[in-house]
């Protein structure tokens, strides 16, 4: 068996007993575009749905959700590593994406959201009419 020692555990664990989270809950992403969606994931796994909150304000989009305690009240924690307490992420979105339509879904810890780009946004063809013949002059 291969042991990790870390003689500052033992510290970071009072100071976090103490003090609460030394360092801000991280909320990774990705986020892609496929064909006329923006698709962004968020990992937040052991997250219960109903603590997820999504709204968007002109243009920002705020993501929180909260992970609470898995231990019952009044149980001794032997070790307490997983982060808990509420996570937040801002993205500033632009005006190419239709904030009207966004979907959402959560499903094995991963916050999926899909944003459509606006029409007005998407690539179109223009169409071209034509005039009167131009007439060659000879001389």
């Amino acid at each position: 068996m291969l042991m990790r020692t870390d003689p500052f555990r033992e510290f970071d664990r009072l100071a976090q007993q103490v003090f609460g989270p030394t360092r801000p809950a991280a909320m990774p992403m990705d986020a892609y575009r496929s064909g006329d969606d923006f698709v962004v994931h968020f990992d937040l796994p052991g997250i219960d749905p109903e603590t997820i909150e999504l709204d968007v304000e002109r243009n920002v989009l705020n993501v929180r959700a909260e992970r609470r305690v898995p231990a019952p009240q009044g149980a001794e924690m032997i070790v307490a590593e997983r982060p808990t307490g509420t996570f937040t992420r801002q993205l500033f979105l632009g005006d190419t994406l239709d904030t009207d339509r966004i979907d959402a879904s959560y499903e094995a810890g991963v916050l999926t959201l899909r944003i459509p780009v606006a029409e007005a946004a998407k690539p179109r063809r223009i169409q071209i009419t034509g005039g009167d013949s131009r007439k060659q002059l000879s001389t």
